[in-house]
């Protein structure tokens, strides 16, 4: 198939699952079906191992979006899809290019709309195709366009057309169509732009050859001096980091008991404090291990105190880490509390990346090259996992359950909340949750969540 069959075809498809229906089961379907055309469409030589890993978690993603049906979901499958998409045309570029990509064709698509020759076949074509589009097709958008313009100008023209009765939202149809068009545009005909491909190299992880000649970054300051500006600077962050680890383990540990609103507040401005503090450290070794400094043979020294210093930072990790589940031991599981053993974590991965950066002589933009898949799998690992549900049946455990905020703030917990309505025999909790879940198996086909057909 031609670009504009997989155009038309999703598009038109993009109205049929959509057409009267909820966001549910259809996206999940359309999500499918857009990364198996993707695969099929891609050339033998862009087929490589991450093309692959992206068309699992594609089709994972539409699933567990047919599954739950909630945002985070959503948000897998639209960057899942976006990546598939990219890395099926383009297996070289950098995936830091691809929000800039999709940017601007999405600004440049009425214009790529009218070059008809680069996504519509050059040469005439052949059989039913050719009437179709000349006989139905084009009248029939032109008539459609011209009746909303008269209908909008004459309400007794409108009239003739509004007084019978026609099962069909033409108004629903056209928007649709025009936004299944434009998404379907967009994914199958995205153009690079040539300054895209010139400065792909620019995001490079290794130095080139030339670039691994040791120099001073700075006119204002020499190799040595900026080389012991480094080692000062280490020296006093560390020892300045390893204070603040003991006054932070003494205040989160061993001071006295607070109370709860007073505790909350203080894991928030701590846990803040611990991640910006990583941030920060990244940034300056970021700035001391740039160019061609990463190969001075005298930068040993260096080196050692910059690990160090990356050693404590993952101390102070797993210091805020630990308060936090005694937090959660405390007064339950929440979902920013499990939010930050989330940011913890990618703390924690980008610290041991800053040491292969160190360790390796990569340049900069590795951590951002790579950091970058660990939060597209951070957000994979938000949406195939039911944790409303495993922050229900961990938090039953406990004697002060607080029924109403599961029900009303804790998604996709249904299960576990039936169960313990069976427990207590809580006739009016099982009611409540009874018509949520029948209220949502009674939707239509493509509207359904798998999810809630599972509850018995």
């Amino acid at each position: 198939m031609k670009t504009h069959h997989y155009i038309f075809l999703t598009a038109l498809l993009f109205v049929i699952v959509f057409y009267d229906q909820d966001i549910g089961l259809n996206l999940g379907i359309l999500g499918i079906v857009y990364a198996v055309l993707t695969l099929f469409r891609t050339p033998e030589k862009n087929k490589t191992r991450t093309l692959y890993v992206l068309f699992t978690t594609s089709i994972l993603s539409g699933v567990a979006f047919a599954w739950f049906g909630d945002f985070t979901s959503f948000i897998a499958v639209a960057s899942s899809l976006l990546l598939l998409g990219y890395k099926s045309k383009n297996r070289r570029l950098k995936i830091l290019f691809l929000i800039p990509v999709f940017m601007i064709n999405c600004c440049t698509s009425f214009c790529r709309f009218f070059s008809f020759d680069e996504w519509l076949p050059k040469k005439n074509v052949p059989g039913l195709w050719q009437k179709t589009l000349a006989f139905i097709l084009i009248p029939l958008v032109l008539v459609s366009v011209f009746f909303g313009i008269y209908s909008a100008g004459s309400n007794h023209f409108a009239a003739f057309f509004t007084d019978y009765e026609l099962d069909l939202n033409i108004w629903q149809v056209f928007c649709l169509s025009v936004l299944g068009f434009f998404i379907a545009f967009n994914y199958w005909n995205y153009a690079v732009e040539k300054l895209i491909y010139k400065n792909n190299h620019v995001l490079d992880n290794d130095f080139r050859k030339d670039s691994r000649v040791p120099k001073a970054t700075y006119s204002f300051l020499d190799l040595a001096a900026e080389r012991m500006s480094g080692v000062i600077s280490f020296v006093l962050l560390n020892v300045l980091l390893v204070f603040f680890i003991i006054t932070y383990n003494y205040e989160q540990f061993y001071e006295a008991i607070k109370t709860p609103v007073q505790l909350s507040e203080e894991t928030h401005e701590r846990v803040n404090a611990v991640i910006m503090s990583i941030v920060m450290a990244i940034l300056v070794i970021m700035f001391y291990f740039k160019a061609g400094f990463n190969f001075d043979p005298k930068a040993g020294l260096l080196k050692i105190l910059a690990k160090i210093w990356i050693f404590l930072n993952a101390i102070l990790v797993v210091s805020a880490a630990l308060k936090n589940y005694e937090y959660i031991v405390n007064y339950a599981f929440t979902y920013k509390r499990l939010g930050v053993f989330a940011f913890l974590l990618l703390s924690l991965v980008g610290l041991v990346l800053t040491y292969i950066k160190i360790q390796k002589q990569k340049r900069n933009i590795f951590l951002i090259n790579t950091m970058i898949w660990f939060f597209y799998g951070t957000v994979l690992a938000c949406s195939y996992f039911n944790w409303g549900g495993f922050i229900t049946s961990q938090n039953m455990k406990r004697k002060d359950f607080a029924v109403n905020y599961h029900v009303t703030s804790i998604n996709f917990s249904e299960k576990a909340l039936l169960k313990y309505a069976d427990e207590k025999n809580d006739q009016k909790l099982k009611k409540t949750l009874q018509d949520k879940v029948k209220n949502e198996t009674s939707k239509t086909f493509l509207s359904k969540i798998i999810y809630y057909h599972t509850i018995k």
